[in-house]
């Protein structure tokens, strides 16, 4: 066993990390997952101010909720090793950006092609290293500098579509080729709004993060702020107040049902079935307006703090909050029979940008995608940390893969997760809201991970020897779900894509981040 051929490199909470050389790397971490760990993320460090140089993490969710690390160490002159992706495909976007943010070069990627970086961002310029320079960026030279890998045949031909969207949607460039309306290949370029929040945060306390972090992205942001504080308390050992474990979840919850609503009102949109669009559209508005007289905010902003909430959720409303749940429980419900019972809509979606479990499973899909296609993987069982171990969520699947599943097992979780809510307002707990977390001075690394509304969400921190954040790499369930889409859409026609991206619903802002 891994653990047992490795010794401890540094001290984790809640488990150990094993320093492994760089070039049996690929080999353990195929091995671990062999053995039945799950991937969580892809670290890069730039330690070398310490004398640690350039580290390199992959870290495991172990088969009984743990967390476990292995860590390389890479050359502080020339930091190449031998790339994961061949044995491990579902970190081949994490290699690519580590090379374009770190510079480690994966060798023997099979597509080493900048991820995130512009092809006229100057060589050898790597904004997350501790000696990178701002002021050496020159001004862009070109509007849109990804390449496009070439696809050319007899009646083949190529289709743009993007960056810039009609409607509100943030940036995101589609190049199609297709025969015909036929997809034969869809290649998706990202990354247009990158706001380096990663480095805006180094040097910073957790406190000071913490609004930042919960701002990566609007539709998770209380799952952002619930994961790094996960971290932060995870590395100091703190016990969180029951009161605030319990009112943490249920903001979890709240924030899942107003993304699988509103989700799933954009699926009808992606049909042109109006009275879906428009009802999953006002029973999403109803959701956050009872969050709004929760939190006083209707996406969640400013209520997670860093051992506990930041304020109490005040009783009279959590008294309508459970006169309202009942009712929006049954409406959604007449929503869910609205929809699934109108049988062209659900012809439309049936087999369309279906996704085999194989193809999830080794591209590393999470949440309401993967379960579609058969993988039965929830945090909240699998790990369950705040109120989870006391209220054994029901996994919702599916197994054909297509829109139709993903629309469904959303579906079926908006009513698991008000079965949830509803569970949570009759066992309220009375208490303390918050505790003191204390961070001795010295370095720790810290895992916090949450079951958002797209899947499994992972904040990796490191605190250097002043308690300040020398690291933070966030991995967002939309960044390992991106890769799925583009797998999803050859083989359907054009005209389906929206539809297809629709069923994913996934964020730009957590890739952007």
């Amino acid at each position: 066993m891994v653990r047992e051929i490795n010794r401890p490199l540094v001290d984790a909470r809640p488990d150990g990390v094993f320093a492994v050389p760089v070039d049996q790397l690929a080999e353990l971490t195929a091995k671990r997952l062999a053995e039945g760990d799950r991937l969580l993320t892809l670290v890069g460090t730039d330690e070398r101010e310490t004398g640690q140089g350039f580290g390199l993490w992959v870290v495991f969710l172990t088969p009984e909720g743990g967390v476990a690390q292995l860590r390389a160490t890479l050359d502080s002159t020339e930091p190449r090793y031998p790339s994961l992706t061949p044995r491990v495909p579902a970190v081949h976007w994490d290699e690519r950006e580590l090379a374009d943010l770190l510079g480690f070069i994966p060798e023997g990627h099979p597509d080493p092609r900048r991820l995130v970086l512009r092809e006229d961002w100057p060589a050898g310029l790597f904004p997350l290293r501790k000696d990178f320079d701002p002021g050496r960026v020159p001004p862009p030279t070109r509007r849109d500098s990804f390449p496009f890998t070439p696809l050319d045949g007899e009646g083949i031909g190529h289709i743009p579509v993007g960056p810039i969207h009609a409607g509100v949607i943030e940036p995101g460039h589609f190049r199609f080729a297709a025969v015909g309306e036929t997809v034969l290949h869809l290649e998706a370029r990202l990354f247009y709004t990158h706001r380096g929040i990663e480095k805006l945060v180094e040097g910073r306390t957790p406190s000071e993060a913490l609004p930042l972090v919960e701002r990566i992205c609007g539709a998770c942001s209380f799952s952002h702020a619930l994961a790094f504080c996960e971290a932060v308390e995870a590395m100091s050992g703190t016990s969180v107040p029951s009161r605030a474990r319990w009112a943490r979840t249920l903001c979890l919850e709240l924030e899942r049902l107003y993304n699988h609503v509103g989700d799933a009102g954009n699926i009808c949109a992606g049909t042109g079935l109006a009275v879906g669009a428009m009802r999953g559209a006002h029973l999403k508005e109803k959701i956050q307006n009872l969050i709004d007289r929760l939190v006083g905010h209707r996406f969640l902003h400013d209520v997670c703090a860093i051992g506990g909430l930041r304020r109490d959720l005040p009783k009279g409303a959590l008294d309508e909050a459970r006169t309202a749940a009942s009712v929006l429980r049954e409406e959604t419900g007449a929503f869910a029979r609205l929809i699934l019972g109108t049988d062209s809509f659900v012809e439309r979606l049936r087999g369309t940008g279906a996704l085999p479990r194989e193809t999830v499973h080794a591209l590393g899909g999470v949440g309401v995608a993967a379960r579609a296609s058969g993988e039965n993987f929830d945090l909240r069982r699998d790990r369950p940390s705040e109120w989870y171990s006391g209220l054994a969520p029901r996994i919702v699947t599916q197994t054909s893969g297509d829109v139709e599943a993903r629309l469904k097992v959303r579906l079926d979780e908006v009513d698991e997760s008000w079965r949830l809510v509803q569970a949570l307002l009759d066992a309220e707990p009375a208490g303390p809201i918050r505790t003191t977390v204390e961070l001795t001075p010295r370095p720790r690394i810290g895992v916090g991970i949450a079951e958002s509304a797209r899947g499994a969400l992972v904040h990796w921190l490191m605190i250097d020897s002043a308690g300040r954040i020398q690291r933070l790499r966030v991995r967002s369930a939309s960044f390992a779900n991106w890769p799925l889409v583009a797998a999803a859409v050859p083989g359907n026609l054009v005209p389906d894509f929206p539809l297809i991206n629709k069923s994913f619903e996934l964020c730009y802002a957590c890739l952007d981040r």
